[in-house]
């Protein structure tokens, strides 16, 4: 396994493998891997050749006053995970690297972005879909993985991909979660153990919404009313968003049609964690 920093090296390596005819999965992180990123991972050398594992804490995704600076990061830990993996090359470059001075280009997707996490972090899909426009021209992979926790993330990757006739395959991969539900996220680790049993509250909304969906619930402002009302039941939870979107469009709807996403957004203490659930009407 190569570890490589520069955009030249990465190309170069990639291209060497191309002209051998070998396909490639790209796994974009921004480190301090878990199972959700393994998952990953372990999806993408069963359908590719060579696999490329990104790691890059991307400052543009960041807004104000969010927490770059103190993101965790462990490259020898993700290192070994990788390689225990049969991870052909990690990709980690500098900021100083895929950001020279200069650098003014950047990639947005509207409509999609405008609503959840991209309300309250208006510049966030921004810099996502830069930094991958950028991983998809460095790597040139025939397809990437992305978990389906970050939903909106992923629509949103999916379209650009569709409107700027990116050739590359986007394949959403499952939610990992702890043992007790709560979904796998390298912020978990910022939270201490009062704050651990109070984040489980997300994945217990979730599970009591998807209860009300089965029974026949489809008026989106009950069952947003009752899912926040279970959340409102922690303490330590502060709210961001509770909201039902269209599953493709990620607008909100008036009732529940089709496919839709059921998305959290919550802050136990100063840890926003967000989660989701999507239903189909054929469920």
């Amino acid at each position: 396994m190569k570890i490589l920093g520069t955009v030249q090296e990465t190309k170069q390596e990639i291209r060497a493998w191309k002209k051998a005819g070998l396909s490639v999965g790209l796994v974009p992180t921004m480190g301090f891997l878990h199972e959700g990123h393994l998952s990953l991972i372990q999806r993408a050398k069963k359908e590719n050749d060579k696999v490329v594992v990104s790691i890059f804490v991307n400052p543009t995704q960041f807004g104000k006053g969010e927490d770059l600076e103190s993101y965790p990061r462990d490259l020898e830990k993700d290192a070994q995970l990788c390689e225990a993996e049969g991870v052909d090359l990690i990709f980690h470059p500098t900021p100083e690297e895929m950001y020279p001075t200069g650098f003014h280009t950047y990639v947005n997707v509207e409509t999609l972005s405008e609503t959840l996490c991209g309300k309250s972090r208006p510049t966030h899909f921004r810099g996502v879909c830069t930094v991958v426009s950028k991983l998809f021209h460095i790597a040139a992979p025939d397809r990437a993985y992305f978990g389906q926790k970050d939903a909106q993330q992923l629509a949103i990757v999916k379209r650009m991909v569709r409107d700027l006739d990116f050739d590359v395959e986007v394949i959403g991969c499952p939610i990992i979660r702890e043992s007790d539900g709560l979904a796998k996220s390298s912020r978990n680790t910022y939270l201490n153990e009062e704050q651990r049993r109070a984040a489980t509250v997300l994945h217990r909304a979730l599970l009591y919404g998807e209860t009300l969906l089965r029974q026949g619930q489809r008026d989106v402002t009950q069952l947003e009313r009752e899912i926040r009302a279970q959340i409102e039941k922690e303490p330590l939870a502060q709210i961001d968003y509770v909201q039902i979107v269209d599953a493709l469009s990620m607008q909100p709807v008036p009732k529940v049609e089709e496919e839709i996403l059921v998305a959290l957004a919550v802050r136990i203490g100063n840890t926003r964690l967000i989660d989701n659930l999507m239903f189909t009407t054929e469920n």
